[in-house]
């Protein structure tokens, strides 16, 4: 049932008008709710901690509601004086392996600001890079971002040049960031402009490499193919290289551009990186091996949240009738049926009508609910045999 999406009558009698919502509404905000839980606390387990199942991630004590995904809680060890961890009493003294950035002191991005931030005016959104797990305000990393719908990942300019192998996958696979106006980044004004001549001279290179490639890949088609003449020689062989071959080193042979921004990433883009001996090597040496983990992902983290949530769901009306007996059962599904009957037949009229369903409306039905329930119940006779 939907309710009028406003009213014009005071609430009791008072000089104010009562908020009225749809129940729609409701639905959407709860799900809205939902969905950002999911985002921060998708992979938790409230009921175990997870100290002894995580690793190492990003002076102050980190405390985490439930024990981040890469991260070891420093509850109870040397960083407390007089407080010993009451469900791991044997953890370390230090996380040697834990990273302290400045978020721990509530200041995020470049700006070094916190947030919320009061000072700050400017409609912002901040995206988390996935390396260095700092947030970042969306004007304070080089380039625009693209709509959040179109990227799933971000890398920021630090840690683009600190991976700076990355620059010749994201000439392949990275989402195109938008182009700003510096000058009007102070007053918090973004456009969409043309590409630069040295871009566009960028991607005619590229695209010149592209078409070379492509003929090269149909003459090697032409040249292997079986030949129907008789007369014609047999064609030669190629033989096929020995080993894996390091899909980085390919794409660094080809011609990319790198710049001073953030790099945006698709949801597929981790499948891409080599995973060579050499590569595997490079990212151990980065500390960057999470990458190549396809449920390290933001998007497995909350997946994993709305799997267990919905294998945890559970539904509270069959829970109640699992613990009664056959006759409690029976009841109890009798008072359902006439309970929703009479609702929805109640709520009817508001609806064709088109009038607003109030507080006092609805505890005007319980009542009258429960009422007629005690005088069936009086009229009962019980008899004993």
């Amino acid at each position: 049932m939907e309710a009028a999406a406003e009213s014009t009558e005071p609430a009791g009698g008072g000089g104010a008008e009562e908020p009225v919502v749809s129940l729609a509404e409701v639905l959407a905000e709860n799900e809205e709710l939902e969905k950002e839980a999911r985002a921060v606390l998708g992979g938790s387990d409230h009921e175990r901690c997870s100290y002894s199942q995580v690793g190492a991630g990003p002076g102050a004590a980190g405390c985490c509601l439930f024990c981040s995904e890469n991260f070891r809680c420093d509850c109870g060890n040397s960083k407390f004086k007089n407080l010993q961890c009451k469900l791991l009493p044997e953890k370390s003294k230090v996380n040697s392996g834990n990273k302290y950035n400045d978020n721990f002191y509530g200041l995020y991005c470049t700006c070094k600001r916190p947030y919320p931030d009061p000072e700050d005016e400017i409609p912002d959104e901040m995206i988390q890079c996935i390396v260095c797990e700092d947030w970042f305000h969306g004007r304070h990393l080089g380039a625009v971002p693209p709509e959040s719908g179109d990227f799933h990942e971000m890398v920021c300019q630090a840690c683009m040049n600190h991976c700076h192998f990355l620059w010749a996958y994201a000439s392949q696979f990275a989402v195109p960031a938008l182009t700003k106006v510096n000058s009007l980044e102070d007053e918090g004004i973004v456009l969409k402009v043309e590409e630069s001549e040295e871009q566009k001279k960028e991607i005619k290179k590229e695209g010149g490499v592209e078409h070379e490639e492509q003929k090269e890949e149909k003459q090697m088609e032409q040249f292997n193919e079986p030949s129907t003449s008789s007369g014609s020689a047999c064609p030669e062989v190629v033989p096929k290289s020995e080993g894996p071959v390091c899909k980085l080193k390919e794409l660094q042979s080809k011609q990319f551009l790198k710049k001073d921004t953030a790099t945006f990433w698709p949801s597929n883009w981790r499948s891409k990186l080599c995973t060579c001996a050499d590569c595997l090597k490079m990212y151990s040496e980065l500390e960057v091996q999470f990458l190549t983990d396809e449920c390290d992902t933001v998007l497995a983290y909350e997946n994993k949240g709305t799997s267990d949530q919905e294998t945890e769901r559970r539904d509270p009306l069959m829970d109640t009738l699992n613990s009664m007996n056959r006759v409690q059962q029976v009841e109890l599904i009798c008072e359902y049926n006439d309970l929703k009957t009479e609702l929805t037949d109640y709520l009817r009229r508001f609806a064709d009508e088109g009038t607003v369903v109030k507080r006092e409306d609805i505890q005007h039905f319980f009542e009258e609910f429960q009422s007629r329930k005690r005088r069936r119940t009086n009229r009962m006779q019980y008899y004993c045999s």
